[in-house]
């Protein structure tokens, strides 16, 4: 579960880092060729893993292979994986980038409530999303009846949680926190 949340994470900062560089397109193409390669190649995965290969040693390589296919963004990032020693996770975050933005600079939101919400009102919300968040968006929405009441909003990792349910356990830390005298 961790490195799900990790692998998302690094999905996105590579994504934000290198799409104003080389755009979203790019990105996922270069992506899906570089899971292409780890998958064939295992040696050059056995190599980016390999503690006994220094860094410098890793990104000289790495400049001198990739060079021609990747852009410098793609280099950039898989060798702060090695420097951070996520590089393990590099698979799962082409995997990741793919299906993630392979529709472009869309982002999944989802709309969470307890009940189904008129049409007028979903385009509003979607709408003030995409000003907020600068976003264009692809809106999904849930229906939840835990919420007790209220909305969620998931917007890529972030979650705006406006229920019920998240108020009441808000009050209750706040509660728990209080001393009596």
């Amino acid at each position: 579960m961790r490195d799900r949340i990790i692998v998302k994470r690094y999905a996105q900062a590579y994504v934000d880092f290198a799409s104003p560089k080389i755009g979203v397109e790019l990105c996922v193409e270069e992506m899906k060729s570089l899971r292409w390669l780890l998958r064939e190649e295992k040696q050059f995965v056995h190599f980016l893993i390999a503690p006994e290969i220094s860094r410098p040693e890793k990104a000289r390589v790495l400049d001198n292979v990739l060079k021609e296919n990747y852009s410098d963004a793609t280099i950039v990032f898989i060798n702060y994986l090695i420097v951070r020693h996520r590089v393990y996770l590099l698979t799962a975050i082409c995997d990741q980038v793919r299906t993630q933005f392979a529709h472009g600079d869309l982002v999944d939101v989802t709309l969470r409530t307890t009940f189904p919400l008129e049409l007028e009102i979903i385009g509003r919300v979607k709408a003030k999303l995409e000003e907020v968040f600068a976003i264009h968006s692809n809106l999904y929405l849930e229906l939840d009846p835990d919420l007790l009441g209220g909305v969620q909003v998931v917007v890529g990792n972030r979650i705006i949680d406006g229920s019920v349910r998240n108020r009441l356990l808000q009050l209750k830390k706040q509660l728990l926190k209080a001393q009596v005298i």
